[in-house]
């Protein structure tokens, strides 16, 4: 017997202006931008049910790709232990627990390795500094904002978000007893500092527009009504973060706008100190700053568009004397001092790398990687006086691996390679069995655009293998190749898995991010048609048989493809998607606009700015074509890209277009991440996994 599913919900269509530049725009959903409107949680509440009936013939399929990911997965597991001071730190994961348990123990005399984790159980005399399964009981959501332990080991400042919204409230414990301070501050932002001693504590707060924009000074033992606010960005475009240095000699405020920087310091041995500017903000100049001996090293791109390296005296900062000059096509993006090396991470044609410097020394090598396609980069090094640093590396067929690389000779020790259970077969997870492919599409204007895929070995080249093309291309963000478990539940399906390194990301360097920005966005929405076009012309796979996927600013290149070419794609997977932008970008109140002004433009102010998103905006170019089919997940609580925008967008697509499949999941109690715990995480993937299978024929 067959369920006839309900009509999708119908969302009331209230008229309201809005006019700019001589243009007058109707929106006929901006009333569910109310979020504390009950009408418009009924509407929400009544999209997830339609959800809910649309698939709930994928009840089975979801419930078989999460019991595959959780079998190929060591529930109880723990990481690499990191040794700071006098302690190995390390957090390890139960059986059955959504979150992880964060601990330490004592180095015992004579140990230099590591300890071993091979059977993933907990270590011989461990102290558990915070455990996120207590924390969350209780509450539908958990995230861990601040996790800082004092110079000294004795002091663990850490904070909480229970709703999703990315507020957090600020604790401290001290770990010599395991109480928690009354010391309780409300409303604080990521990122925290410890002075040398331990005594006192800096942390950020936002404006009403979630902008971080003041570092305040608590005093352990004082009323947090007495906190000093040390510095405060009036520039709403800038947003401040603060740090403690590696050799824990200063405090770093570290200012930025998208394209501007400011760096100022505070001897951490002296908090009460005024913070001294390291070299003045020029518009367009970015810098930031690594402590090193009786140096500051900078990195920086003044006349360097890929960045150069240079050095300024710690005690009295002024010119900047080059280490590593530019060289185009190389970008440098940060620099790690140690006592006795620099290691500088960089990419060079679309691939991430690692150079180290040692000190007094012309001598420089670039650590060798086997893999032609892969992604490496610096983990936790907490230690200042080390010749050995911990890094980690991962490929597409490679699970994540943790390496300690000797910075005298090169050499390379793995100590851990992220196990992979078998999976329902009873086989044993083979990289043999999966490979891994870099494709070059060409663009409208000739720009040759990198692809990694992943697929199963031996896939045809027919196009009749199904495939799933993930993008982002925005805020020179890369999306180098990962592994991951899940998705390993799509490649024994038979589906290929790409990824395309569009304009807008940072893979190819700083041009690469200038060119998919501001007036020359639309470049990163045909890059990723022309990504899709070559999947299908070089026989990977076929228009009715490719997904496209992407999330955040990802999510507003979905929506922006979908309307650019619909015939490219069965099906489109946007999450947490920015689908509006037009009208957010307009409304200076809104969290992150004026700071996003540098990367899209101004809308408010330049008509030409305006005309140029307003051709592109999704939700504004929505049309009366036949759209893949799409399935949009939100969150209520977001504070990056706001519920209403792919709410009013699944609503106006069922409008505008009715004779397409549109689905909309707004998770109640969650933020940008989606929902926390990774077992909620996993439901979640899988809930999107088995909606793609669907769509790519593959039931089971």
């Amino acid at each position: 017997m067959t369920t006839e599913m309900p009509a999708p919900p119908a969302a009331k269509r209230v008229p309201s202006e809005r006019t700019h530049h001589d243009d007058t725009v109707i929106d006929e959903y901006a009333w569910l931008a109310t979020k504390d409107d009950p009408e418009t949680l009924a509407y929400l509440r009544a999209e997830n049910a339609y959800t809910d009936a649309a698939t709930a013939h994928l009840a089975g399929l979801r419930e078989t790709l999460f019991t595959e990911t959780r079998r190929r997965t060591r529930e109880t597991d723990l990481t690499v232990p990191v040794r700071k001071g006098g302690h190995w730190y390390y957090t390890r994961t139960e059986e059955g627990q959504q979150y992880g348990i964060h601990c330490r123990r004592p180095i015992a005399e004579g140990e230099s390795e590591p300890p071993s984790t091979d059977d993933g159980a907990p270590l011989a005399g461990e102290e558990i500094l915070l455990d996120g399964n207590a924390l969350a009981e209780g509450h539908d959501f958990f995230a861990l904002g601040a996790f800082d332990v004092s110079p000294d080991g004795r002091w663990l400042a850490y904070s909480t978000d229970f709703a999703g919204d990315e507020r957090f409230t600020l604790r401290i414990k001290d770990l010599s007893t395991g109480d928690v301070l009354a010391d309780e501050i409300p409303g604080t932002f990521y990122g925290t500092a410890w002075s040398a001693d331990g005594s006192v504590l800096f942390y950020l707060t936002v404006d009403e527009a979630w902008r971080p924009h003041r570092v305040w000074r608590h005093t352990l033992g004082t009323p947090t009504g007495d906190d000093v606010i040390v510095y405060e960005e009036p520039d709403e475009r800038f947003w401040v973060s603060v740090e403690l240095t590696r050799s824990e000699k200063f405090i770093l405020i570290d200012i930025g706008s998208k394209i501007t920087s400011e760096v100022r310091v505070i001897p951490a041995g002296n908090p009460t100190g005024e913070p001294a500017v390291v070299a003045q903000r020029r518009q367009g100049v970015e810098y930031s700053v690594e402590h090193h001996g009786h140096r500051f090293l900078i990195l920086h791109n003044d006349g360097a568009e890929d960045f150069a390296l240079a050095y300024t005296s710690a005690d009295a900062p002024g010119a900047w004397t080059p280490i590593i000059e530019h060289s185009p096509g190389t970008r440098l993006e940060s620099v790690d001092a140690f006592a006795n090396h620099l290691v500088v991470s960089l990419r060079s044609g679309g691939l991430t790398g690692l150079r180290v410097l040692a000190v007094g020394s012309t001598d420089a090598y670039d650590v060798p990687f086997p893999e032609p396609i892969y992604a490496v980069g610096l983990d936790s090094n907490p230690e200042y006086h080390t010749d050995t640093v911990r890094i980690s590396y991962t490929s597409l067929v490679t699970p994540e691996s943790v390496y300690d690389v000797d910075l005298v000779t090169g050499a390379l020790t793995l100590r851990r390679r992220r196990p992979v259970l078998p999976g329902p077969d009873g086989r044993e997870f083979d990289p043999a069995d999966y490979e891994q492919h870099r494709e070059w599409a060409v663009a409208d204007d000739g720009t040759r655009v990198p692809i990694s895929l992943v697929c199963r070995a031996g896939t045809p080249r027919d196009g009749s293998a199904p495939c799933v093309l993930y993008g982002y291309g925005s805020y020179e963000a890369s999306m180098d190749p990962w592994f991951s478990v899940p998705r390993l539940s799509l490649l024994d399906r038979g589906v290929v898995f790409a990824v395309a390194h569009i304009r807008g990301g940072g893979e190819l360097g700083r041009r690469w991010y200038d060119q998919g920005k501001m007036l020359a966005k639309k470049n990163t929405f045909t890059d990723f048609v022309a990504c899709a076009r070559h999947l299908a012309t070089t026989g990977w796979t076929a228009a009715d048989r490719l997904v496209a996927r992407g999330g955040s600013a990802g999510g507003l290149l979905m929506g922006a493809v979908a309307n650019l070419a619909p015939d490219a794609f069965t099906g489109i997977v946007a999450q947490v998607p920015f689908v509006d932008p037009l009208t957010s970008i307009l409304d200076p109140s809104l969290p992150l606009t004026v700071t996003e002004w540098e990367e899209w433009g101004n809308p408010l102010d330049d008509p030409e700015v305006y005309a140029y998103m307003r051709s592109y905006a999704p939700y504004e170019n929505v049309r009366a074509v036949r759209y893949p089919a799409i399935l949009a997940l939100t969150s209520l609580n977001d504070t990056r890209v706001l519920y209403h925008e792919p709410a009013k967008w699944i609503a106006r697509l069922r409008a505008v277009a009715p004779d397409g499949s549109y689905l909309l999941k707004t998770e109640l109690e969650a933020g940008h991440g989606g929902p926390s715990g990774r077992y909620n995480a996993w439901r979640e993937e899988a809930f999107v996994a088995a909606w793609i299978l669907d769509r790519l024929g593959r039931k089971e």
